[in-house]
C-alpha cells in the first residue's frame, strides 16, 4: 500500500506542476482557459485520491498526526510531494529488510 501511495504521491505531484507552470500560463500569457479548467479538474481529483490515500496508509503505518499533517502539507505545496516521495522510499526500504 505505501508503494502505491508514493506513486499516486508522485503523479499529483506532477499535476500541481504541470497546472502551475503549463496551464496557468496557458491561460493567463496566451489566453487559453480551458487549460486551466482540464488540468486543474484533474488535480483536484488527484489531490483528493492523494489525501484518502494518505489517510489510509498513515493509519496502516501508525503514522503521528504531525507526520499527517506535514503529508497532506507536502500536497499542497509546489515540489513537496517529491520530497515527501524520497522518504517514503527511505521508509519502505527499511520496512522491506
Amino acid at each position: 500500500m505505501l508503494n502505491n501511495f508514493r506513486i499516486i504521491s508522485l503523479i499529483e505531484g506532477l499535476s500541481f506542476l504541470v497546472l502551475l507552470f503549463v496551464a496557468m500560463p496557458l491561460k493567463y500569457y496566451w489566453g487559453y482557459p480551458q487549460a486551466v479548467s482540464m488540468v486543474g479538474m484533474t488535480h483536484g481529483l488527484l489531490f483528493v485520491a492523494y489525501v484518502l490515500v494518505a489517510s489510509m496508509v498513515g493509519q496502516r503505518q501508525g503514522w503521528s498526526d504531525r507526520f499527517m499533517f506535514m503529508v497532506v502539507l507536502a500536497g499542497m505545496l509546489p515540489f513537496g510531494c517529491f520530497v515527501l516521495e524520497r522518504k517514503l522510499k527511505k521508509e519502505a526500504r527499511q520496512v522491506a529488510v
